[in-house]
């Protein structure tokens, strides 16, 4: 659902005087940049410095921009344009920390030989202490092949790093978990399969994360059935997690019942089947879709949906519309059916941009810039990792999307990514269905 932005940081100096800084953001508006984090770097007498983030689709929108900026006029200027997601980046994101310090010989003795021979024996003795005596159980293998990375496509899993050390941060930080990334050189479902079997023992969990389709579908269906700890694909349940709340949330606005609508779904790869998947799961009334792939097509239907014939035929007998296909502008206003929810959750580039779908008679319309899996899979896997449950099933997934729901302010599609409380309120409802499912 992602294509590739392009994000930079603008320095801009304009007189310290009320209005000029909205001149700079009309002139980006203009222009079709996304502004996004604001800082004021100095305030003088005579000018404000600020820096300002702004989203592009390219180096020429960007270019643009900052013409359009320093022909303002009345000493309004671009004095830098830096990189700062690079600087994020530069010597990666995570690191391996020792949870225990050792300032003395007695420590060392302690925490390593001989000391922990000790601990070794007990958990030879019987391996569930693991748990208890290692960091096992609070460790998820975030794996990849590098075959579907964002919106970039295959460009192989070392490219794919800075993802997989960006979910690593993510799990540190909104559920308490290391997160391992693994980079797998193959593609190969036999070889993936095989290569998580031989080193699953030490995870708690195994994250599948940017795997294409449609091996995706196999990998995870095989390891599910073949080992006993909790396994999901981010890309098709986590998005699928995140879709079913922002649906819920919009039925919510817009007063219509989930249950009772028809949902048409354009596009069928891995995050558009899971969340077809997903609906059928919560109950809707009808779920149908349609992609070019006949293979997506017929595992549709061997889910148990249904397939229309064309664009027009999911647009006219669909209540609430999902689409996921990356491609801008697909859904013409004219398509649209008064009284529609539509989310065209491919971004930054939608199918149909909500104003123009609102203009055309939806009662509801929203893109994929909020529709963030970071809102499910941290919270999904700390509750699981709590209840020391061997799936994660439907039910847990419906249940994240409900937190997620209740978690969501009047007015918003979903809560903002950086609340702490969602992701304990996914945990929290997580882990109550997984030991209600084991009782």
């Amino acid at each position: 659902m992602t294509n590739t932005p392009y994000l930079r940081n603008l320095i801009i100096e304009t007189p310290s005087k009320p209005g000029n800084f909205a001149k700079v953001a009309y002139a980006i508006g203009q222009l079709e940049g996304d502004i996004g984090d604001i800082q004021t770097i100095k305030v003088g007498t005579l000018t404000t410095i600020r820096d300002v983030s702004v989203q592009c689709n390219d180096v020429e929108q960007l270019d643009k921009i900052v013409e359009a900026i320093n022909a303002i006029g009345d000493e309004i200027q671009v004095q830098a344009i830096s990189d700062d997601v690079l600087r994020a980046h530069e010597g990666g994101k995570i690191h391996m920390k020792g949870k225990v310090e050792i300032r003395s010989l007695g420590d060392l003795r302690r925490v390593y030989t001989p000391g922990v021979a000790n601990v070794c024996k007990v958990i030879e003795k019987d391996p569930q202490q693991a748990q208890f005596f290692t960091g096992i159980s609070n460790t998820v293998a975030i794996v990849t092949d590098g075959t579907a990375i964002l919106g970039l496509g295959n460009i192989g899993p070392v490219a794919g790093m800075p993802v997989m050390e960006g979910k690593a941060v993510l799990f540190d930080q909104f559920a308490g978990i290391s997160g391992i990334p693994i980079l797998l050189d193959t593609s190969d479902p036999d070889q993936v399969v095989e290569t998580i079997k031989h080193i699953h023992q030490g995870f708690g969990g195994i994250l599948l994360e940017d795997i294409g389709s449609p091996h995706c579908f196999e990998i995870e269906e095989r390891l599910k059935a073949e080992l006993d700890i909790p396994v999901m694909h981010d890309d098709q349940h986590g998005t699928a997690v995140v879709a079913l709340a922002s649906t819920l949330s919009a039925c919510r606005q817009a007063g219509v019942k989930l249950a009772d609508s028809v949902v048409g779904q354009i596009g069928l790869g891995a995050a558009g089947l899971a969340i077809s998947r997903m609906m059928m799961a919560y109950g809707v009334k009808k779920m149908q879709g349609i992609d070019m792939n006949e293979q997506a097509l017929e595992r549709l239907l061997q889910y148990g949906g249904t397939t229309a014939e064309s664009l027009e035929e999911i647009m006219a007998t669909s209540d609430i519309v999902i689409a996921t296909t990356g491609v801008q502008g697909l859904i013409k206003p004219e398509m649209v059916r008064p009284g529609q929810i539509i989310l065209a959750l491919s971004n930054p580039h939608a199918e149909i941009q909500p104003e123009v779908a609102l203009e055309a008679g939806a009662a509801f319309a929203a893109d994929g810039r909020l529709v963030n899996n970071v809102l499910g899979f941290p919270g999904i896997f700390r509750g699981a990792l709590n209840a020391k449950t061997k799936k994660i099933t439907y039910d847990m997934l419906i249940a994240a999307a409900l937190a997620i729901l209740d978690s969501t302010k009047h007015g918003d599609l979903v809560p903002h990514p950086l609340d702490p409380n969602v992701h304990q309120n996914v945990a929290d409802a997580v882990e109550k269905v997984a030991n209600l499912n084991s009782l």
